[in-house]
């Protein structure tokens, strides 16, 4: 499976197949919530919130190439990522992109 942010694909001819998407909500421990809380007044990277964003972006990729891969499709193109605070320390990731079977 291709997977570009390109509304095309270098030596390619696809039709479109249609909306893909993967999504992933994500929390860290409350452990390590109340450690972030700390580390935010003297600063610095949040590390497990990082560790936590990763994951939840590459989950919601591999759900939408595989929404992709169930409709057939060869490739993803135009991905885009957006991300929302659903409750202090959880975000939900979506991945979305458009379907396309080459020709």
């Amino acid at each position: 499976m291709i997977l570009v942010n390109t509304d095309y694909i270098p030596g390619k001819s696809f039709e479109m197949i249609g909306l893909v998407r993967g999504t992933m909500i994500q929390s860290v421990h409350v452990g390590k919530d109340i450690m972030n809380s700390f580390r935010t007044l003297v600063g610095g990277e949040l590390t497990s919130y990082t560790e936590m964003m990763n994951e939840a972006r590459a989950t919601a990729t591999k759900r939408m190439a595989d929404d992709a891969a169930a409709m057939g499709a060869d490739a993803v193109i135009n991905i885009r990522y957006a991300s929302s605070q659903v409750m202090q320390g959880a975000a939900e990731i979506m991945a979305y992109g458009t379907a396309v079977k080459f020709v």
